[in-house]
């Protein structure tokens, strides 16, 4: 396609991507208390102070209010969670719009890894924002600890759904991680040996990833990041084993590069021939002039005998 037709796609793709996202919006702004509830709700029975009990609070036991800051705050507070619901709940539209655009350009063995990729990776990063969404009621009475005696704590909700939102992009990205060394090695660039030997160093990693990513302090947050990341690393790691096997077994039925490939050189039968009359008009310049010299006599109808 021309240039021009390209972005013309572009274009078109772009805005059925953004009139599914913002169709969603809207009708997300109908059930705003509703999604707020749901993304607040497990805090609020976990160290909401509406709902502390007359023996906590002889134990010390430190609660929090939610609350909001400014007279436009609701209203920006309503749109922010609206649009990420609509990004959320469209996902499958606009991820659709863009591989359409990209698909013409892929061959057919990058349309499979594609694919692939895509109806293996949105499932990880679900599980991954699932986990951040599990242990953010334990991670909220950790952090509360740490308030000092006779202080009161009030949780602007706004914060509160920023750290909600980044704790659901560090967990669904996390778990993304044996997703990428699969590709890797299906490209060839790593080896399933070579991935195992790093598991000391991954496990590390994981784990250090997961104390510096959660923002507790506590390790139950940072286990729970790291359990599961560690899981599906191993997982990868057997994957790509196997995946190596497959390739050396298919590699040594292969013939050499300078050995020459067997060939089937049966004869097959052609079947009855067909017989074509030739043309008795002269089709020769000099034959149609009436010069022809010996070499010419032996051509009838254009053709020589050779022919």
């Amino acid at each position: 396609m021309p240039l021009a037709d390209h972005l013309r796609e572009l274009r078109d793709r772009l805005i059925r991507a953004v009139g599914a996202i913002l169709i969603v919006t809207i009708a997300a702004l109908f059930f705003y208390q509703d999604i707020v509830d749901f993304l607040m709700r497990p805090v609020l029975d976990s160290v909401g102070c509406g709902g502390v009990k007359v023996s906590d609070i002889g134990e010390h036991k430190q609660c929090a209010d939610f609350t909001m800051n400014g007279l436009i705050s609701p209203f920006t507070t309503m749109l922010k969670v609206s649009f990420m619901a609509g990004l959320v709940v469209s996902t499958p539209i606009w991820l659709y719009q863009l591989w359409a655009f990209l698909a013409p350009g892929l061959h057919r063995h990058e349309k499979k890894y594609s694919i692939w990729f895509v109806g293996v990776g949105v499932p990880l990063f679900l599980c991954g924002a699932y986990f951040a969404y599990a242990i953010l009621p334990t991670t909220a009475k950790v952090l509360l600890e740490f308030t000092p005696e006779d202080t009161k704590n009030l949780l602007p909700v706004p914060d509160f759904l920023d750290l909600l939102t980044r704790m659901v992009v560090v967990f669904g990205l996390s778990f993304e991680l044996p997703l990428v060394l699969v590709l890797l090695n299906l490209g060839g660039a790593i080896s399933g040996k070579k991935m195992i030997s790093w598991w000391r160093w991954m496990i590390i990693s994981i784990v250090a990833f997961g104390a510096i990513a959660t923002p507790s302090t506590d390790p139950i947050g940072m286990f729970a990041l790291a359990g599961p990341v560690i899981v599906l690393y191993f997982g990868a790691c057997g994957f790509s084993l196997l995946n190596d096997r497959r390739k050396a077994r298919r590699e040594a039925q292969e013939p050499d590069v300078d050995e020459a490939s067997d060939l089937d050189l049966t004869p097959e039968a052609i079947g009855e021939v067909e017989t074509v009359a030739a043309s008795t008009a002269p089709a020769l310049p000099e034959q149609a002039s009436g010069e022809s010299d010996s070499a010419d006599s032996a051509r009838r109808g254009g053709y020589d005998d050779v022919t």
